[in-house]
């Protein structure tokens, strides 16, 4: 069962990392090991040409599995990303982006998995990226 809800983890973003609120990601289903994000069209994700950028592609890959893990775990805010390696596979449609994250493995100093991303309304993926977490030391308790 995961820690968090999908509410918590938007209460979360909004107390931890308030810069990212004007984005109106949501978080669509949480489980023990997937996620699925929705971060809505807006021109400021688009990159000249009319599609979305590689940045708001990594971004969302990025905060997407971040949010699976503290969905897991609870908010360890300090969980940082040590590797992402994102494969960009078409041109994204000027749409709302889906993602879905896979925790593959999570063990006590890393966490690993990979992230799909979709334009709304296609069944083929836009990015496909895997990525490691490195997970803060749990500090043992005395007593």
């Amino acid at each position: 069962m995961p820690v968090l809800t999908p509410a918590d983890l938007h209460k979360f973003l909004a107390e931890q990392f308030p810069q990212v609120a004007h984005f109106d990601l949501k978080v669509e289903h949480l489980d023990d090991t997937t996620i699925r994000i929705r971060l809505p069209n807006h021109e400021r994700n688009l990159r000249p040409g009319g599609t979305v950028s590689g940045p708001t592609l990594v971004w969302l890959a990025d905060l997407g599995f971040y949010l699976l893990i503290m969905g897991r775990l609870g908010p360890v805010a300090q969980a940082v990303t040590t590797n992402l390696n994102i494969n960009f596979l078409r041109r994204p449609e000027p749409a709302d982006l889906i993602g879905e994250g896979r925790l593959m493995k999570l063990g006590r100093s890393l966490a690993v998995g990979d992230f799909t991303i979709r334009s709304d309304g296609s069944a083929e993926p836009v990015a496909h990226a895997t990525l490691t977490y490195a997970l803060p030391r749990q500090e043992k308790q005395v007593g």
